[in-house]
């Protein structure tokens, strides 16, 4: 059976599939008609409860098959919709776990890449690629340039961020002469993502936080935290480089309830 240009494991992925419906109706895939299909799906979601991305590997391995082995064609009429993958909330650090990560994480380097992520909201790997040009102390914004997309924007440079960059320029040796963080003994080489990662989990480990922590936590700690003092959805969308509004209204979910909302049961 030839899938095309996938790789081994989303080949042994879409097989597997092919089988589990093959077994379900105890006939070859290759016979299986497109209202067995839908009832299958029906079946998947409904009695086993299985998560959105086993359906959807189905449906992509029925459709390859279809198209790319049998010669078929897929019937878009045949309205087979992909169900939305779950997005679980997630758990948002707060501005005191923050700033008790950079408290126990003891190196100035690794405080500014912390203060920086969170300060400022850019994407792990817009940090890596920020030169020290990118850095403007005057108007005290950072610009991004080519971020997601290839498209440049400016963010915020927070005071107290600035103060650690500065320490942490002070002390370090040799001086980055290009990026803002260079990688140890390769100067105007930037930092690696695996490294930025590890400081992270670090310093959350030290600060006895239990929640999964990431490098992109501290970008959705900041628009959360933006969300809650009363900043638009537009002006951090602009902040955070997204193109759409709809990637930005996420954070709806995840903003602070305003304390003054009581439930209808303690209304008198």
């Amino acid at each position: 059976m030839q899938f095309g240009n996938y790789s081994p494991r989303t080949i042994a992925t879409y097989v597997s599939m092919l089988i589990g419906l093959s077994k379900h109706f105890n006939q070859s895939p290759d016979q299986i008609s497109p209202l067995q299909l839908k009832e299958y799906l029906y079946h998947c979601k409904e009695k086993r409860v299985l998560s959105s991305s086993t359906i959807n590997h189905t449906i992509s391995a029925v459709k390859i098959l279809w198209l790319d082995v049998l010669g078929k064609k897929w019937d878009e009429q045949l309205k087979i919709k992909r169900p939305r993958k779950e997005l679980p909330i997630p758990d948002i650090l707060s501005k005191d776990e923050i700033l008790q990560m950079i408290e126990v994480t003891p190196n100035f380097k690794h405080k500014a890449i912390i203060a920086l992520l969170y300060s400022s909201g850019i994407r792990g790997g817009e940090q890596i690629n920020l030169h020290l040009r990118d850095i403007d102390s005057k108007r005290m914004i950072l610009r991004i340039n080519l971020g997601k997309g290839n498209k440049s924007r400016d963010t915020l440079l927070a005071k107290n961020t600035l103060c650690l960059l500065r320490q942490y320029y002070r002390f370090i040796h040799p001086k980055p002469i290009k990026f803002v963080f260079e990688a140890v003994g390769s100067p105007g080489q930037p930092y690696s993502a695996s490294s930025i990662i590890k400081i992270v989990k670090r310093a959350a480990d030290k600060a006895g936080i239990k929640k999964q922590v990431y490098p992109h936590s501290l970008r959705q700690a900041f628009a959360t935290h933006m969300l809650d003092q009363g900043a638009n959805l537009k002006l951090i969308q602009k902040l955070l480089g997204h193109t759409s509004m709809r990637s930005t209204m996420v954070y709806l979910h995840l903003a602070a309830i305003d304390p003054s909302v009581k439930s209808p049961f303690d209304q008198p």
